[in-house]
């Protein structure tokens, strides 16, 4: 079976570089979520679990050596800086706070492909998370996307199964609607979300208005009662 998608969080104060560095990304098959400053990368972060942190130096607010620090106060998390200074100090700055790897502007945008997937493979092994989360009778299978009920398959649309991957990767923790509407591709908006939670409860919970498994947080957002699963089962 297949690995599950990286999930990338790029974070850059210009829109364009932004938007041209999360395309290109998705275009390598890899699952990236976005953020235009520090403070709303640290926040995502804290919301989801993520692959690596691209993230650009030069920023107003938090910049990208101060959002390192942060991000490394909280976990391990790979990082790769970008900046237009090049000056061997910074590098050596970045590196020291914790950066796994350190790219001037302006860059092949092959070369940040190659470093990125460096980066994956060492990193990968130390921080996978749940393949599996299990609820009650139902068990969702992270790398396939698949929803089972003793064993039997139910189906979920796209949405459902991108909203229910989200709040699985870490059960017990609260998502945000705005983190989970940025999962499900950003475009449908918090609204959509709520309407979907609402599908994948009657197809979930024994009683969808007093719903067990995926539980509302007020003023938050969303989390799942489940168990995490981290190794595959035999057969």
């Amino acid at each position: 079976m297949a690995d599950r998608t990286h999930h990338i969080l790029v974070v850059d104060d210009d829109d364009r570089i932004r938007d041209l560095l999360a395309r290109f990304l998705r275009e390598r098959g890899l699952r990236v979520s976005t953020a235009p400053d520090g403070t709303a990368a640290l926040k995502l972060a804290d919301q989801m679990q993520f692959d690596l942190v691209i993230l650009d130096v030069m920023m107003p607010g938090l910049d990208g050596f101060e959002v390192t620090e942060k991000l490394r106060e909280g976990g391990q998390t790979p990082i790769l800086l970008l900046t237009a200074r090049g000056e061997p100090e910074d590098r050596i700055k970045g590196l020291s706070l914790g950066a796994d790897d350190y790219l001037a502007k302006p860059f092949e945008p092959e070369e940040l492909i190659l470093r990125v997937q460096a980066i994956l493979r060492r990193s990968l092994p130390q921080m996978r998370g749940p393949e599996a989360v299990k609820f009650g009778d139902w068990r969702f299978d992270l790398v396939a996307s698949q929803l089972e009920r003793d064993g039997m398959p139910v189906r979920l649309t796209g949405g459902e199964a991108a909203l229910l991957a989200a709040l699985a990767v870490n059960p017990g923790d609260t998502v945000s609607r705005a983190a989970l509407a940025e999962r499900a591709g950003g475009e449908a908006g918090e609204r959509a979300v709520d309407v979907q939670i609402t599908r994948l409860r009657r197809k979930i919970e024994d009683d969808p208005k007093a719903p067990f498994h995926i539980q509302t947080v007020r003023g938050e957002g969303y989390k799942l009662i489940a168990q995490p699963e981290f190794g595959r089962p035999a057969g």
